[in-house]
């Protein structure tokens, strides 16, 4: 008998070689406390950037992971970044079930993330998880466990709407205070926030989350100069980290115009 690829395996035999076996390293490392691995980001939304994009991960556990097996998942993540290659892409998020369940923003909790090519830390919740939970329940492919939609909460069009104007009204609305911050000089960094902004422009009109490219060919059509040679160019900077000064300005009166845009439909 033919056995067929696993429904969740990408486009890219490398990324799934990582993929497997931080899976296999996770029953290993979390045992039962292992619920299920989800793909989610560029990979569930089909906007997949080999050049850039990250390897985003959802890992769901039965209850919050005690101190010796956080050591452990850092020491994991730790020889995943010493092998080099792809598995530097890794991003990877561990949420209980009870927590992932649905956004509690009185929840001042700290979860373990390996963000890529970084230690394992912990963090707090953001305005953000609200839809990467949107895409992992609606979009996520599961690499082990219960489908996503039985451990996440249906998530309507205006908590993704007023989960974008908080984004855009906090962090965003901050990017523009006093001189233009310096994480947004790279080329890859303005790419980011101009192709953010289309994201969050398509998710304030239609209720849902898009991938980066297809908001981009949204944005593109949807919004008048010189918006559409803006979205253009970042499309051709996403891995270009050479520092732009000369384009800054262009990126920071997009998110300008964005954030004023959120502030009036609030």
């Amino acid at each position: 008998m033919t056995v067929g690829r696993p429904a969740w395996e990408t486009l890219w035999p490398q990324v799934n070689r990582v993929v497997e076996g931080l899976r296999d390293r996770l029953g290993d490392t979390l045992g039962d406390q292992l619920v299920g691995v989800y793909l989610s980001g560029s990979l569930a939304l089909g906007g997949f950037h080999p050049p850039s994009s990250d390897i985003d991960v959802l890992v769901a556990t039965a209850g919050v992971l005690d101190e010796p097996v956080v050591g452990r998942l850092a020491e994991l993540h730790a020889t995943l970044r010493t092998a080099g290659g792809w598995a530097t892409r890794l991003e990877v998020v561990y949420l209980p079930v009870a927590t992932l369940r649905r956004h509690d923003p009185s929840d001042q909790r700290s979860y373990p993330i390996a963000a890529s090519g970084r230690d394992l830390a912990h963090h707090r919740q953001s305005l953000g998880w609200v839809l990467d939970r949107w895409v992992a329940r609606e979009h996520g492919l599961t690499v082990a466990g219960p489908h996503p939609s039985s451990l996440i909460d249906p998530i309507g069009p205006e908590e993704l709407r007023a989960a974008v104007r908080g984004l855009l009204l906090s962090f965003w609305a901050g990017q523009l205070q006093g001189r233009p911050p310096a994480w947004l000089r790279p080329r890859s960094d303005q790419a980011f926030a101009v192709l953010s902004m289309c994201r969050a422009r398509y998710c304030l009109e239609h209720g849902q989350v898009v991938s980066k490219p297809a908001a981009a060919a949204w944005a593109s059509r949807r919004l008048g100069p010189p918006w559409p040679k803006l979205v253009a160019r970042a499309l051709g900077w996403r891995a270009d980290q050479r520092p732009d000064d000369d384009g800054l300005g262009a990126t920071l009166a997009l998110v300008a115009d964005t954030v004023t845009r959120a502030w009036m439909a609030g």
